[in-house]
């Protein structure tokens, strides 16, 4: 594994300051002492920054040995985040905020951003400029949208933005990427049936509204077996129906709620055309009355192929062909997909681990993405931080043509 020496060297300051933001979660939008403690070590650092954009965002501005005066740019993106759930864990840096938590690796992310940042502020051995995105409110909030909203493509115009994320089960020292979809559309619906009301021993006399429930969730999944093509992947998961009150009464109505993922915008049209259609359908030929409600959430996050192949080489020149995997397409979500919707670039997979780095003090369950027990392992610091220096540097180094 080819590691910069100065990044290997700095790395566990690093790892102090993730540890420092793991003891001081955030929700999303509410990145303030994060977002602080970034544009001190950035500041710091000689680093000239940006604050506000998406609220609480941070960039900082890394120009080459030529000033940026060529004009070529790249931009590098790291969410800074928690989750609402409580931690599990118990060692020194475990949350200190109860109902918050860093189980997403968002300060993993942060912290490897930061040591590429610390290597660029003393190697600016480059032409063009680099940009240090660090983002709020990736977990729901959309901050990448909002980022987007406030002007950071305008503000700092950018030739490709290239994102990372921690991914538990693979074995350390691995990366992954591919080109086109690597992580899903994110939607939700809510669909409330209205019935008729009435005792449960006699139900000629109301209309059921759970008998219609039921119909539906059966009917949903004969859409992704029997509508869309087979080889397109989608996903309906009815995880909530709420209706009733009494074992001995039919209530007046019921609802259902639940997240549809899909790869393509083609297969989430279908999908929300015809669950409106089995929804509605289903309530009239029952005398009841239908609300239908569909939230499109984030889309679907697909890599550039060109981009894609160009990250794969420098992982490659890093850790050796052998342990760069191809990324297996997942039906979780991510709102990188915006900046990717705006710029060429990719969304990579650096790998977690099994959870063997965990201090003593860890909880009882695994080392997995949103679990109370997780905990981004530390010593992908000086991996990540020489991939984002090597790639940024080998991306403005491409004579124009090839970019």
């Amino acid at each position: 594994m080819k590691l910069i020496d100065s990044i290997v060297t700095q790395a566990a300051g690093i790892a102090a300051l993730r540890r420092d933001i793991h003891a001081h979660p955030e929700l999303c939008f509410e990145e303030v002492r994060t977002a602080d403690l970034v544009a001190q070590k950035l500041t710091e650092w000689g680093i000239p920054i940006h604050r506000g954009l998406g609220t609480t965002g941070v960039v900082g501005i890394v120009h080459g040995r030529d000033g940026g005066a060529c004009g070529r740019a790249v931009g590098l993106r790291a969410d800074m985040d928690a989750l609402p759930m409580q931690e599990s864990n118990t060692f020194d840096h475990a949350s200190r905020h109860t109902g918050k938590m860093h189980a997403c690796g968002h300060d993993g992310h942060t912290a490897m951003l930061l040591g590429a940042a610390q290597h660029f502020a003393r190697q600016r051995d480059f032409d063009g400029t680099v940009y240090l995105i660090f983002q709020p409110a990736e977990e729901g909030g959309g901050g990448a949208r909002e980022m987007i909203k406030d002007g950071l493509f305008e503000q700092f115009p950018m030739d490709a933005v290239f994102g990372m994320h921690n991914w538990p089960g693979m074995a350390a020292g691995n990366m992954a990427v591919s080109s086109g979809p690597v992580m899903a559309s994110s939607n939700d619906f809510k669909i409330t049936i209205h019935g008729k009301g009435g005792h449960g021993a006699m139900p000629h006399m109301g209309v059921d509204p759970v008998v219609i429930a039921c119909q539906m969730v059966t009917a949903f999944q004969n859409i992704i077996t029997r509508n869309k093509k087979p080889i397109d992947t989608g996903v309906i998961s009815v995880t909530m129906i709420h209706g009733g009150e009494a074992n001995n009464v039919i209530p007046n109505s019921c609802e259902l709620q639940g997240t549809v993922r899909t790869f393509t915008t083609e297969v989430l049209d279908l999908i929300e055309s015809r669950m409106r259609q089995i929804a509605e359908g289903s309530c009239a030929m029952n005398n009841a009355r239908c609300e239908f409600h569909f939230h499109r959430n984030y889309p679907a996050t697909v890599n550039t192929p060109a981009e894609a192949a160009f990250a794969r080489q420098v992982m490659a020149g890093i850790v050796g062909e052998e342990r760069v995997r191809e990324q297996e397409p997942t039906m979780g979500a991510e709102d990188f997909a915006y900046m990717l919707q705006a710029k060429p670039g990719a969304y990579c997979f650096i790998a977690n681990g099994e959870g063997d780095h965990r201090a003593i003090g860890h909880g009882g369950g695994p080392c997995t993405l949103h679990n109370p027990s997780y905990d981004f392992n530390d010593d992908l610091i000086p991996l990540g931080a020489t991939y984002w220096v090597q790639l940024a540097t080998q991306w403005l180094a491409q004579p124009t043509a090839a970019r």
